[in-house]
């Protein structure tokens, strides 16, 4: 098979997890979501379309900024002392809270669609992108180092494999179970050294309504990751890409 292999850098990013909301706290890396996000923006597509991800990178800190907040509340009138902005009837508060940021972010990605026909075209939109590439807030800027296609394929290693650049991924919680990895930064009592995610991939819109009163909503598709990093143990099989890069694909 083929995949699309990515470098990209990015200066000061935000990948929001959706439960902070006082500090608006940020993922150590994208989540498949956001880079699948990415993926059908600068290729322009209109469905969604089946693809596997990795990801892996590191970043060199993090820091606080401050970022404008509007908050609004439906059916609520505007009162001269308790809102800022006046929108009809309507009022809108306005104040500033804290968003964290990491800085120096360097991200490989792996894209591997699940129609072989189209990887050519992704290829293409990264190289060639219609607009500029973000990745995390629309804000996020992201720039590419590097782009191509790489042939990938799932087979048993003779050796183990060490981490690229000794980045950190996301790796699936079954490749834990099944002792397929040796995760570094070992401590006495801790099984798993690394921090558990559960993170957003894909979505199929769900009608919580009744037929004649239909409510869409998003239900998110969720994989169990496991934030660290990782050897790959010989005689264990793995996604492996043709630079001898392991590829944890979701």
């Amino acid at each position: 098979m083929k995949a699309v292999r990515i470098i990209l850098r990015q200066d000061l990013v935000n990948y929001k997890k959706p439960t902070s909301f006082q500090l608006k706290e940020s993922y150590p890396l994208p989540p498949y979501s956001t880079v699948i996000g990415m993926v059908h923006n600068l290729c322009r597509y209109t469905s969604y379309q089946p693809m596997q991800i990795s990801v892996q990178g590191k970043y060199f800190s993090k820091v606080n900024d401050l970022y404008t907040r509007y908050e609004f509340k439906n059916a609520t009138k505007y009162e001269e002392g308790r809102h800022q902005i006046k929108v009809g009837e309507y009022g809108i508060s306005k104040g500033v809270a804290t968003a964290e940021l990491l800085v120096d972010v360097e991200l490989m990605l792996h894209i591997l669609p699940e129609d072989q026909t189209t990887v050519e075209a992704i290829y293409d939109a990264f190289v060639r992108p219609w607009e500029y590439p973000s990745l995390g807030r629309r804000e996020d800027l992201a720039v590419i180092d590097s782009v191509c296609i790489v042939n990938i394929e799932q087979k048993k290693i003779d050796e183990q494999i060490t981490a690229y650049k000794d980045y950190y991924a996301y790796i699936p919680y079954e490749m834990i179970g099944n002792e397929n990895v040796n995760l570094t930064n070992t401590r006495p009592g801790i099984a798993h050294p690394g921090t558990k995610y559960k993170l957003t991939k894909d979505y199929e819109l769900v009608n919580y309504g009744s037929k004649n009163e239909a409510k869409i909503f998003r239900r998110w598709n969720k994989v169990d990751v496991l934030y660290g990093s990782a050897t790959a143990l010989e005689d264990e099989t793995f996604m492996v890409d043709e630079d001898n890069i392991v590829a944890f694909l979701v």
